[in-house]
């Protein structure tokens, strides 16, 4: 089915604001890259210092107050405009714009996509992460979904995401609008005295977009504002696989993310790495021409490294089960003491009694190795990485005894390392039981495709007009299909910010186009 043409003609509308929350020269490169410095200086204000004090002030931004320039330039939007941002350079902390346009009764939040190292160091962080109440409040707490869907997600916890992304939107969340004690209580952050009762932008419409990394971190916002501000909706351009099936099911509502060919983004999590991994070694393994020693050596690489991560994610387990009743059967022996001395200086002698007893009883010497004394007296660190050296190599050698080093290599094996290697990896299809869980695009799934290929040309006719002879459809699509990797010579470009806004923008020209065809003439 092809997708409403109300949502993507908004979708290009607001496509602008997350190109412009790239505000570093990364924007400038892609689209004029041999004159990028000229352009960036240019969009950045620099030529034009007199003017730096109209700007408004960001968070990070340099003296000049470029990156405001450049945003509001990009936009076309006077700087009034621009009531709040953030130009971060840091991990788990997006950049974002927060701009008013009251002449179409909307604020608009833009949050910037990968920029910096420090973003990369974000989308890095793709191990799941369990969501709390909160992260999910927009769905649990709110009054205008169906009762179906909010039980549906209540009754399924637990709930898995994204961990960069989610900590990022967290941290987001709390800058913009704050903490409040309870779920009903009010909140004074900048949104709420924005779009409070009788504030400004009372009855305004809310929408939140971003661009990968910032469309993911846009997604999870809008969960957590979503029962605040009903009007609210989020474009997602681009994004990463940041909720589970779930969740990504339940906020269709309210978020739409739109993917743009091949983009790699939008297949990006651990289980479709880990798969595309295997189909390499599988067709490696397949050539006849390959050199086996080398196929077998990688394979028994991933193999070993799969089985200690599931190893060491289900001692990590059990260790918090047996912490937490240690840790209660410490605090229940100290009541014990407490109630039968009333001698301070004898208490705590025999809590640090009580804490050597159960160490070493319950852990003996892995867990203190130097003697309870050292680990006592703030020796915390040594002794810990000492534990997890000793336990690391412990849980290997009772899972695969010929390997007492996870990297240790043995090409000359009698079993097949490529068969066993494929056994571990998620399967797509019939996910296992230890299997990590699955990540999904959120929300309601557009997907831009080429409509027809590059028509037969001459070598007369530049790049330009086989640009801008391209036609593109959009169709609704199924978060299924995106599970797994295509590798395709486009999958880096398609990614290109600006190709998935001139696709949105020719899709709506050739709709006008036809609607005038179609429409009856009056003689």
């Amino acid at each position: 089915m092809e997708a409403p043409e109300m949502k993507i003609r908004e979708a290009e509308a607001l496509h602008k604001f997350a190109e412009a929350a790239y505000t570093g020269p990364l924007l400038d490169v892609g689209r004029n890259p041999f004159v990028f410095p000229c352009a960036w200086l240019y969009r950045q204000g620099i030529l034009s210092p007199w003017t730096r004090n109209r700007r408004p002030v960001l968070d990070g931004d340099n003296w000049w107050r470029g990156h405001a320039a450049a945003f509001l330039k990009y936009v076309n939007l006077p700087p009034e405009a621009l009531r709040h941002g953030r130009v971060s350079q840091v991990k788990c902390e997006a950049a974002y714009f927060i701009v008013v346009l009251h002449q179409l009764q909307s604020v608009v939040i833009a949050i910037r996509g990968t920029e910096t190292p420090e973003d990369l160091i974000t989308d890095g962080l793709c191990k799941e992460c369990t969501l709390s109440v909160d992260d999910l409040a927009g769905l649990i707490n709110c009054n205008y979904i169906h009762s179906n869907i909010k039980k549906n997600v209540t009754s399924s916890f637990p709930h898995y995401g994204h961990s960069g992304i989610v900590e990022a939107a967290r941290e987001l969340f709390m800058q913009i609008e704050g903490n409040p004690e309870g779920p009903d209580s009010e909140s004074y952050g900048l949104l709420s005295k924005l779009l409070g009762f009788g504030c400004e932008c009372f009855g305004y419409n809310v929408r939140i977009v971003g661009h990968s990394l910032g469309g993911a971190i846009a997604a999870l916002l809008g969960l957590q504002l979503y029962n605040r501000y009903p009007n609210l909706h989020v474009y997602s351009y681009g994004p990463l696989p940041c909720l589970d099936l779930v969740v990504a099911n339940a906020c269709s509502e309210f978020v739409t993310s739109i993917i743009f060919g091949n983009e790699f983004s939008s297949r990006l999590s651990i289980g479709s790495i880990m798969r595309l991994r295997a189909a390499a070694i599988t067709s490696l393994s397949q050539d006849p021409k390959a050199d086996s020693a080398m196929i077998f050596k990688l394979a028994h690489r991933f193999l070993d490294v799969s089985k200690y991560q599931r190893n060491k994610s289900k001692a990590e387990d059990e260790s918090e089960y047996h912490s937490g009743a240690i840790q209660e059967d410490l605090n229940h022996q100290i009541r014990r003491s407490q109630c039968e001395t009333d001698n301070k200086g004898s208490i705590e002698q025999e809590v640090q009694a009580i804490r050597k007893d159960l160490v070493t009883a319950d852990y003996g010497e892995y867990m203190n190795p130097f003697g309870s004394e050292d680990c006592l007296n703030n020796e915390h660190e040594q002794c810990s990485l000492w534990s997890d050296t000793r336990a690391r190599d412990h849980i290997i050698e009772i899972d695969n005894a010929e390997f007492t080093n996870p990297f240790a290599i043995d090409a000359h094996s009698n079993h097949d390392p490529v068969s066993q290697f494929i056994d571990t990896v998620p399967n797509s299809e019939n996910p296992s039981a230890d299997d990590p869980p699955e990540l999904y695009l959120p929300g309601f799934v557009i997907h831009v495709v080429l409509e027809k290929k590059r028509p037969q040309t001459d070598l007369k006719t530049s790049w330009r007009m086989l640009e801008r002879g391209k036609c593109y459809r959009a169709y609704i699509a199924n978060r299924e299909s995106f599970k797994d990797i295509i590798v395709s010579p486009s999958m880096f470009l398609d990614h290109l910010p600006w190709r998935c806004h001139d696709a949105l923008q020719k899709i709506l020209k050739a709709q006008t186009a036809k609607d005038q065809v179609t429409e009856p003439h009056i003689i």
